[in-house]
């Protein structure tokens, strides 16, 4: 993720802090320093926040070890200032598999919240819960009911929380994945919708949580549809086979005419007849603001790329585009170029193919329709 600096790598797992996450601490320094005008004070605000985000961590592991246990892979973890998000290199295909993932990582705040009342318990640090509060009473107490909140938070039944996850893999158990999304999606929209309105007349900050849930169930929604629609369909299907590449060797002048005279805003770099690298616009338009026009395309273009074969499923095609923030991927068959799949072409394709589905679905349904009249006719 763009804006973020590395932390550290732990049991084979880059972790990251956004940009956003050092805003937040620097507001909770500020705020705690114009409150109490102590440096201690603001130290243990901060303190705080980073034992919060450490248990934030340790559920985000959570998810990342039981995904492990399926065979899928976790990229990275990053924090932001709304929590936590590990990358997981695909969603688990089975529902029982993603049910296990999504809770593994609420049951990690259940174990350290056990294990801090324990602890307060046998030494007797317990303090009554009207004592506690976001900026004052017992330290680990404090940081045992914040776990608890985030239990309570991660279960509720909206995408892209746990909850959400949760409630699809229960739904998908008795019925089709993408519907199941549908449904868990409609839901999460539906409570989203709830926070914005109380957010209006309570807590700002529910608003903010609001668009963020409602962004990420749309987003669940619109993966689902994709894989439900083009689940069957290869990238050789839905790939374009005649585009423009270039040579590592062209000025960048060349591609600037190619863009406007054409439909291609990413160029496959070729070099003896092997993808070497891929231009992009967004890279393009960048050398170009600095007065590059006759910088060579290999000074500009992206050695590190993704690229599919052609009997490569569409859906795994469309994971990739995102995971690599591109919006074209070359299709390579036994080191050739044979094509190329973009972002804008496989939504055309989807829509294309939905719309025969369902006037496949229509036909059929009128074609039951006659058979029925013809039946009711005769008797």
């Amino acid at each position: 993720m763009k804006w973020s600096w590395k932390i550290g790598t732990f049991a084979g797992i880059a972790v990251y802090a956004h940009a956003t996450f050092v805003l937040l601490l620097g507001w909770i320094a500020l705020t705690h320093w114009m409150q109490y005008q102590s440096f201690l004070a603001t130290l243990q605000g901060v303190g705080f926040i980073l034992a919060l985000f450490g248990c934030v961590v340790l559920h985000e592991y959570g998810h990342a070890l039981a995904a492990r246990k399926f065979g899928i892979a976790t990229k990275d973890i990053t924090l932001l200032p709304i929590g936590g998000l590990a990358r997981l290199e695909r969603i688990p295909d089975k529902p029982d598999q993603e049910l296990w993932v999504a809770l593994a990582g609420p049951a990690v705040n259940v174990v350290i919240a056990a294990l801090l009342a324990a602890y307060l318990s046998l030494t007797g640090h317990f303090q009554p819960v009207q004592q506690i509060g976001l900026t004052h009473g017992v330290f680990l107490e404090r940081v045992m009911f914040a776990n608890l909140f985030l239990v309570g938070f991660n279960m509720i039944p909206a995408f892209p929380m746990d909850g959400g996850r949760v409630l699809r893999a229960l739904l998908a158990k008795r019925m089709e994945y993408a519907r199941a999304t549908q449904i868990a999606a409609s839901v999460g929209q539906g409570l989203a919708f709830v926070f914005g309105f109380l957010g209006l007349f309570t807590n700002p900050f529910l608003v903010f949580i609001a668009f963020f849930v409602w962004i990420g169930a749309a987003q669940e929604a619109a993966i689902a549809e994709t894989k439900s629609v083009l689940g069957s369909v290869s990238a050789k299907d839905a790939m374009i086979p005649e585009f423009r590449t270039l040579s590592p060797r062209d000025e960048l002048s060349q591609a600037v005419k190619l863009v406007l005279n054409g439909w291609q805003q990413d160029f496959p770099v070729v070099d003896q007849g092997r993808v070497v690298g891929m231009l992009l616009r967004s890279d393009m338009i960048a050398t170009l603001a600095t007065g590059g026009v006759h910088s060579t395309v290999e000074r500009t273009m992206r050695r590190d790329f993704p690229v599919a074969s052609p009997s490569e499923p569409v859906p795994s095609v469309f994971a990739r585009l995102h995971e690599a923030e591109v919006a074209t991927v070359p299709i390579v068959e036994e080191g050739r170029l044979v094509g190329v799949i973009t972002l804008e072409n496989m939504t055309e394709y989807m829509m294309i193919h939905a719309a025969l589905d369902n006037a496949k679905k229509k036909s059929n349904g009128r074609a039951e329709m006659e058979s029925f009249n013809l039946g009711a006719q005769r008797f």
